[in-house]
């Protein structure tokens, strides 16, 4: 039991390594700064797109929404990264996992966006017509925001799932949370700074897990 303690509990590592551990706690909250809203971006641009009236417009979209959404993010970011450069291009590591968990963010986003719009009544756009709004001025201020109610424990169910998924940004060598946590443990030969990581997403997520449970409840 002792040894287990001071390979996963070793509060002395923990405290040596915390300056590591914030640099990417503090990285990680970047990611997430940009991630976050180019994927809601990204959903509500490719929502649009899925439910035009136009199959030149629409098709394509749904096919791409459900490559996306089945290509594993993981192969996506290794692919993003490593194929950028054979276009003669040069991009970071931060941009190219931005592309590529557009590409994944958006596909999740714009099916939430799209499922709340098919919950909306079309009454609610023919009423909003009616009263000499246009098109884009009803749905920006009738229909959307009641789409967003609708399916607002999803949308941030899925943020969160966006939150855990940054954790692969340690493949491409981005120092967010995880990465520096693997280091450290690399440095001290000893597993607590893993835990201290966990820990961190624990404390940071578990309210907002709260939040959705008892958004959901509410809205039954």
């Amino acid at each position: 039991m002792e040894m287990l303690v001071q390979e996963f509990f070793n509060f002395e590592i923990m405290a040596r390594v915390w300056p590591m551990i914030l640099a990417g706690l503090y990285q990680t909250a970047l990611l997430c700064a940009v991630l976050i809203p180019i994927g809601i971006a990204g959903g509500i641009g490719t929502m649009v797109l899925a439910t035009s009236r136009h199959r030149g417009l629409r098709w394509p979209t749904i096919v791409a929404i459900d490559f996306f959404r089945s290509f594993p993010p993981l192969v996506l970011i290794i692919f993003v990264y490593a194929g950028i450069p054979f276009l003669g291009l040069q991009v970071p590591a931060p941009a190219a996992i931005s592309l590529a968990f557009f590409l994944n963010a958006s596909s999740y986003f714009g099916e939430i966006f799209r499922a709340g719009m098919k919950s909306v009544p079309k009454g609610q756009m023919e009423a909003a017509r009616s009263t000499g709004m246009t098109a884009a001025q009803a749905f920006l201020y009738v229909t959307f925001p009641q789409a967003v109610r609708n399916v607002l424990p999803d949308l941030l169910s899925n943020t969160i799932e966006l939150v855990k998924l940054t954790t692969l940004a340690s493949v491409v060598s981005v120092p967010e949370l995880l990465h520096s946590a693997d280091l450290a443990r690399s440095l001290t030969y000893n597993s607590s700074p893993l835990i201290l990581a966990a820990a961190i997403y624990l404390v940071v997520l578990w309210p907002l897990v709260r939040i959705i449970s008892r958004l959901e409840h509410r809205l039954r």
